[in-house]
């Protein structure tokens, strides 16, 4: 059984020193996703959250959707929460945290998968 994973902004950053040095003029941290936006994933990609961070996150959303992250991961050693994930996209000069929580809802495809 697949469950959904709420899936919450925490943090947009910008990493001014190497913006600076590498970034284009008026670089600022992440226009696309906002502090306290809330996004639920389940079989795909929630509706509105970016496809990058969704490609450096899906993993983690994928692992906690189906049961893994019951305990803690990584051996204890990450985080204490069991069913949750802290993680980044990989935007190297403004990264965006996010925190991955297991829920108690089922996933349900709402679409007709193709064959």
């Amino acid at each position: 059984m697949m469950r959904k994973v709420k899936i919450t902004v925490l943090k947009t950053t910008l990493d001014k020193e190497l913006a600076r040095e590498y970034g284009t003029e008026g670089l600022s941290a992440c226009p696309m996703l906002k502090a306290g936006q809330v996004f639920y994933a389940d079989y795909a990609k929630p509706e509105g959250f970016c496809d990058e961070a969704w490609k450096a996150i899906y993993q983690y959303a994928f692992t906690l959707a189906h049961g893994a992250g019951e305990d803690v991961f990584y051996f204890g050693d990450w985080i204490r929460k069991p069913g949750v994930a802290i993680c980044s996209c990989n935007d190297g000069l403004r990264p965006v945290i996010f925190k991955l929580e297991a829920t108690d809802e089922v996933a349900k495809i709402n679409y007709t998968p193709v064959c």
